[in-house]
């Protein structure tokens, strides 16, 4: 089975392109499935039931939702084989742009929005830099002079990665995206790989439920800022 991991902030059109690169892929029904990992709420399934696409969603909740990718993604994974699939696409939201949710051997895709700002891809951390192919949608509503500097931007970060830019409503550019997922690495388990990055940390006493405000209810790593005198 192949796996893609694709990430990207919120409403950057990430199921939209995934979607109209499984169209592109035309393989069997069924054979393609998508684990959708988010915070809160997600009414991504309805699209992917609408297309008979094979699907699970998990959320997060309180914990942050790069640490509960990877303690589930194993899982996904047997769940795709089970399934039968011949691909299986994992999605996550970049909620804090510092996210790392890409393992090594396996083909990461990074959506990323036109319309965010041209400075956008250099206030992204690891989910950009270490792509493989770096998705721009939305480049439709945009002029060529905002794409070309936008695309620059985005190689300035991350020089190695492929730039495509995919229509998420017309489906434009997902064919280029399809022929890179045929050539995945077909896998059987993730069992003892590792991440391309380490992921946010935060052990502190607000992780485990602490409302109140004061040093003194502090405690764990704490990152304090240093503030010029007044």
């Amino acid at each position: 089975m192949k796996l893609i991991t694709v990430a990207g902030p919120p409403s950057s059109g990430k199921t939209s392109v995934i979607l109209k690169t499984i169209a592109a892929l035309g393989l069997p029904e069924g054979s393609v499935g998508v684990v959708k990992f988010d915070s809160l709420t997600s009414f991504d399934h309805q699209r992917y039931d609408e297309q008979q696409i094979p699907n699970q969603t998990a959320f997060a909740g309180k914990i942050c939702p790069d640490h509960h990718f990877i303690s589930n993604v194993e899982g996904a994974v047997e769940w795709g084989m089970k399934k039968g699939l011949s691909v299986l696409v994992t999605e996550s939201a970049g909620l804090c742009n510092r996210c790392s949710p890409y393992v090594n051997g396996i083909l990461s895709v990074c959506v990323i929005d036109n319309l965010s700002g041209v400075n956008t891809p250099r206030k992204i951390g690891p989910m950009l830099k270490y792509a493989d192919i770096i998705v721009v949608t939305k480049g439709d509503v945009v002029s060529q002079a905002e794409r070309e500097v936008f695309a620059f931007n985005i190689r300035e970060v991350n020089a190695s990665a492929t730039v495509l830019f995919v229509n998420g409503i017309t489906g434009q550019g997902a064919f280029m995206l399809a022929r890179y997922w045929q050539d995945a690495l077909d896998i059987q388990t993730l069992r003892d790989r590792k991440l391309r990055f380490t992921m946010p940390a935060a052990i502190c006493s607000y992780c485990t439920g602490e409302t109140l405000i004061g040093e003194m209810y502090q405690m764990g790593m704490v990152k304090r800022m240093e503030f010029d005198d007044v």
